[in-house]
């Protein structure tokens, strides 16, 4: 009998070692959840700011070299709206009104006749910037452009490279419209919180 307790004994560690073994596998090790808050510091944030850029987008349709192109037709049974025509957008961003003006950066997206009422557009584009500190970085904007709207307001949804996190919206409005060809220029506020 005596001989008996230690086989006893070592039979209950091992069966008591399987059986810890076994909860860990049905109830998983905690550490190991698919989700975790983070240090703002160990991604390099800082303290948040509130920028506003100014910039002019030309949407230019015409000559040789466009910078909107339609890539989807409205059908051929339409509204006057033109609605379901897509563009594909890669419009110059500048500091001045005029196509002259210090090039910034790049509108690059596209846009698509998203109303069959008025002319609504919904435009997915990112403000892509070439120069500066904030070289190849983008603002990403999504949203209703009510076109002739005297003013025009869309959200910042994110953004890349300095702009990440960002979160803010976007007014735009009609610098110059020519009804013969379509080309546009548009004055753009942006205001974007970001680290």
């Amino acid at each position: 009998m005596a001989r008996s307790v230690p086989i006893l004994a070592s039979k209950f560690i091992t069966l008591l070692l399987l059986s810890s073994f076994a909860t860990i596998l049905v109830t998983g090790d905690q550490d190991h959840e698919f989700v975790r808050s983070l240090d703002r510091k160990l991604l390099g944030l800082k303290k948040e700011k509130l920028s506003h850029f100014k910039l002019y987008w030309h949407d230019i349709l015409t000559g040789q070299n466009p910078s909107a192109v339609q890539v989807v037709p409205p059908p051929s049974n339409t509204s006057r709206t033109a609605f379901g025509l897509v563009r594909m957008i890669d419009n110059p961003l500048t500091l001045g009104p005029e196509m002259s003006s210090q090039l910034v950066g790049r509108a690059q997206g596209f846009y698509a006749q998203a109303s069959q009422q008025d002319i609504g557009l919904l435009m997915a584009m990112n403000f892509a910037f070439i120069e500066g500190k904030y070289n190849g970085s983008t603002i990403t904007v999504l949203g209703k452009n009510a076109v002739f709207s005297t003013v025009r307001e869309m959200p910042v949804i994110g953004g890349s490279g300095l702009f990440r996190f960002a979160r803010g919206y976007v007014q735009a409005r009609t610098h110059k419209l020519d009804m013969a060809t379509g080309d546009a220029t548009v004055e753009y506020n942006v205001y974007v919180f970001h680290y």
